[in-house]
């Protein structure tokens, strides 16, 4: 029977000694933004450290060129297997405006903790870079392309960290969220001599970004719906004969969400009707999924961030949530995500130039070494008690009911 203890303080030991090549490979990603699917420097620098340590890195995992998957076996058979999931992408303009040159980094500080210690547990680790979990680039998603292409078949339980501004372990879920482009087709004329000859498919725009507005008063209240107008036309005195707009469409489940995107797709269609346009519309990306929370694996997480000195909280002081691509996932098997604070203002959004820089400080340095100790200690708890294991399938099986 191995020695927990022993061997979650050998991994918080590795992660000290790495800190260095880690930190180093946080700031280097965050000042080298790169978005979804073309994080391929990203990528490669991840890959290296792990190489580095003589653990075979296999690229372009589920068919993504900047995916990557690199096993740690213990003894024996390859499972039970546990996942650390490794994100990396950055936002269009804004950089690391989330914080992901953490989440990279972190997940394979957890790997290279538990490089030594393996082998004295059954089963293995798998370090998983997963591309584009923003939505901003075409056909996001690298968790969702990875469960669809059948990854976590063989996975057993998968683990990350977050970056925030708050350190919790909470049962909020994430909102499952689509996201559609919708084009509308009119026809060109003069806008001052022969404005009749026209068809004028920004009209067609506005009218069903007005028609979406007023629905957003006919829904519940946990609903998003949010949208940029990517095309109006050319010149002011042309009547556009093209115009398209980009919606992201949220709510708590997939089930009331669905019913939400025909009502945003009637808008559509009732903007083309009023304004004599032909519409064409496609689902940009896949859909993501709400997480499902794991109680077992999230008290885990929790006893594992407090014996490493982290003050954390149960509740969260904001209660705003965004999508993940790693709800799909908590959807396939158990999962918990930590969130460990990076600033020091609770109220400092995601997605700002504010928490892009903090992502860039010493505390969120620290915050992603202590992450790193964490999933590793949290890898070491699931493999080495087989029963802790079996109880997070159960809860999982029990929340997401017969399927």
């Amino acid at each position: 029977m191995a020695n927990v203890v022993d061997l979650k303080r050998r991994v918080c030991e590795a992660v000290d000694r790495h800190a260095g090549e880690l930190c180093d490979a946080a700031d280097w990603i965050h000042q080298h933004p790169e978005i979804g699917h073309q994080e391929v420097q990203s990528a490669r620098r991840l890959a290296d450290l792990l190489q580095r340590a003589g653990l075979d890195v296999q690229m372009g995992t589920a068919g993504m060129a900047t995916a990557f998957r690199a096993e740690l076996r213990g003894r024996g058979d390859p499972r039970p297997c546990v996942a650390i999931l490794a994100e990396y992408d950055a936002l269009p303009e804004l950089g690391h405006g989330c914080g992901h040159n953490l989440i990279g980094t972190s997940a394979v500080g957890a790997g290279l903790a538990l490089k030594d210690v393996l082998p004295e547990l059954e089963g293995s680790v798998w370090v998983l870079g997963t591309p584009a979990e923003e939505s901003a680039a075409p056909n996001s998603g690298g968790k969702v392309h990875m469960v669809n292409a059948g990854v976590f078949d063989v996975v057993d339980a998968a683990i990350m960290f977050h970056p925030a501004t708050e350190t919790t372990i909470t049962a909020d879920g994430s909102l499952a969220a689509r996201g559609f482009e919708f084009y509308f087709h009119g026809r060109a004329a003069h806008a001052a001599s022969m404005p009749e000859q026209g068809l004028n498919a920004l009209d067609a725009v506005v009218q069903m970004y007005s028609a979406v507005s007023m629905l957003r008063q006919q829904v519940r209240s946990d609903v998003r719906i949010h949208g940029i107008i990517l095309n109006g036309g050319a010149a002011a005195n042309i009547i556009p004969d093209y115009a398209a707009i980009r919606y992201r469409t949220r709510a708590d489940d997939s089930e009331y969400l669905a019913g939400v995107v025909e009502r945003v797709v009637d808008c559509a269609e009732g903007a083309a009707r009023a304004t004599g346009c032909r519409l064409e519309w496609t689902e940009y990306m896949p859909g993501y999924e709400n997480t499902v929370p794991n109680p077992v694996l999230m008290d885990l997480m929790l006893t594992n961030l407090r014996a490493i000195g982290l003050d954390v909280a149960t509740e969260r002081k904001r209660k705003g949530r965004g999508s993940t691509d790693f709800g799909n996932v908590t959807r396939k098997v158990p999962g918990v995500e930590a969130r460990i604070g990076i600033t020091e203002h609770w109220d400092i959004p995601a997605h700002s130039i504010p928490f892009r820089d903090a992502a860039a400080t010493e505390r969120g340095r620290q915050a992603m070494l202590a992450a790193a100790k964490g999933l590793a200690m949290t890898a070491i708890d699931l493999l080495a008690e087989p029963d802790t294991l079996r109880r997070a399938r159960a809860a999982f099986e029990a929340a997401m009911g017969p399927r």
